[in-house]
């Protein structure tokens, strides 16, 4: 999938006022049925499977918040055609609106940008379930995987849930990561699909459960692991180009501590500087040959590397300093390239400049407990994305691996600096 882009001076873009917020639409009928006709084609063809548990405690019409991991974008084909025909409000990043507002909007989507706070979202989820009776469709990561597991979820869906008081519902899928990864540079692997669909919560329930007890009960069902999963079921991926791209999760060495010298392709992924090669197997494990591996699994792999990234940070050693390529998102019209610039991240949060000298963005580091970061983003590359609510900045790093290592470290600083404050303010 590709977005709409204009070349535009930096100064032009500052002119552009930013839309107007637009009250959520019931998604039409026709629609509806074109991507559940669309979808079940498709899901057909992969042999997709559903499992559920306690939901016949779910009114056929009443409006819940449906709450779904986030792997690529059969997620969204898996819950149209499951929930057909309830109709569904999706929480949708503001980018995807880009260039199709109308066809957005058209199909019940609300658009929000990620890891910014907005009241508005949740003016706008309340109104699609009271006043248009449609369910939420929400993808609370709000990010991809990058290593098959769980990424950060917001400490503030229990206070949504309670606010809502309509039932919590979650989708969990297997196998949609193993099928297409996003490091894999956007190839599909021949794996079957399926999910499981639970009533979590019900409206009762909220009242009682504190903001806390319903963020616990929810991220028990957002802790996967698709690569243990893969290997447990004995699911074999044997396309031959099933590690490309996997030094975008995996880049730092383990035995020479070098990164951004790691490339994946093939099946292996390989240190440039010390030579030490890692086979991605058919069952999703890793194994080196020449010498001890020191890991078999890529999640561990991965949290390894935060751990690194962590006690970076603590000894006051992280600093990302790169050129960058920027472009702009003001409204729904295009994605403005405006030139380039250099990004900076350390623990004082970031800091953008470029456009010669026009442009300076600073973000802290308590912004956001995560980063918004994706690999081949709308296949334009590997990119980093800060902003607030008037303009997004999309910074592609030139010729650098480390979209991966800076989300890592956003979301340790974040940690970080919010634990100093409370110890602070507890002083």
């Amino acid at each position: 999938m590709k977005i709409k882009q204009k070349n535009k001076a930096y100064e032009k873009v500052l002119e552009i006022p930013v839309p107007p917020r637009k009250k959520p639409r019931k998604p039409l009928f026709i629609l509806k049925w074109i991507i559940k006709a669309f979808s079940a084609f498709d899901l057909f063809r992969l042999g997709a499977r559903f499992t559920e548990s306690g939901m016949e405690k779910l009114g056929k019409k009443e409006p819940a918040l449906i709450l779904m991991n986030h792997s690529c974008f059969l997620d969204l084909e898996m819950a149209e055609h499951y929930f057909y025909p309830r109709s569904l409000s999706i929480v949708c990043t503001s980018d995807g609106f880009v260039g199709k507002e109308f066809l957005m909007r058209s199909i019940g989507c609300i658009p929000t940008q990620k890891f910014v706070p907005d009241m508005n979202l949740i003016r706008d989820m309340s109104y699609a379930l009271k006043t248009l009776g449609t369910s939420i469709l929400m993808y609370p990561e709000a990010s991809y995987s990058f290593d098959g597991t769980a990424t950060p979820l917001p400490s503030s869906l229990g206070g949504l849930v309670k606010l809502l008081k309509v039932p919590v519902v979650t989708m969990i899928t297997y196998g949609n990561y193993l099928k297409n990864p996003l490091y894999n540079e956007l190839q599909i692997r021949k794996v079957k699909v399926g999910a499981h669909v639970k009533y979590l919560i019900s409206p009762e329930e909220a009242k009682t459960l504190t903001e806390l007890e319903i963020n616990e009960r929810i991220q028990g069902e957002f802790s996967f692991d698709n690569f243990a999963w893969q290997k447990e079921n004995g699911i074999k991926i044997t396309e031959p180009f099933r590690a490309d791209g996997l030094n975008r999760v995996l880049y730092k060495c383990p035995h020479c501590m070098t990164e951004g010298k790691m490339v994946g392709k093939g099946i292996t992924v390989k240190c440039q500087e010390c030579g030490v090669s890692y086979t991605l197997c058919e069952d999703g494990s890793l194994s080196c040959d020449k010498v001890e591996a020191k890991f078999t699994h890529v999640p561990d792999w991965y949290k390894w590397e935060r751990d690194q990234v962590r006690d970076e940070i603590k000894r006051g050693e992280y600093k990302l300093d790169i050129p960058v390529e920027i472009c702009v998102m003001a409204d729904y019209k295009a994605i403005y390239r405006v030139g380039e610039g250099r990004l900076v991240h350390d623990e004082n949060g970031f800091v953008l400049t470029g456009c010669d000298g026009q442009l300076e963005y600073r973000q802290t580091p308590v912004f956001s407990y995560s980063l918004y970061a994706d690999y081949f983003w709308y296949e334009i590359g590997d990119v980093i994305c800060i902003g607030d609510r008037k303009r997004l900045y999309y910074c592609f790093p030139k010729g650098c691996d480390v979209v991966a290592k800076t989300r890592l470290a956003a979301e340790e600083l974040y940690k970080i600096k919010m634990k100093q404050r409370a110890e602070k303010s507890s002083d």
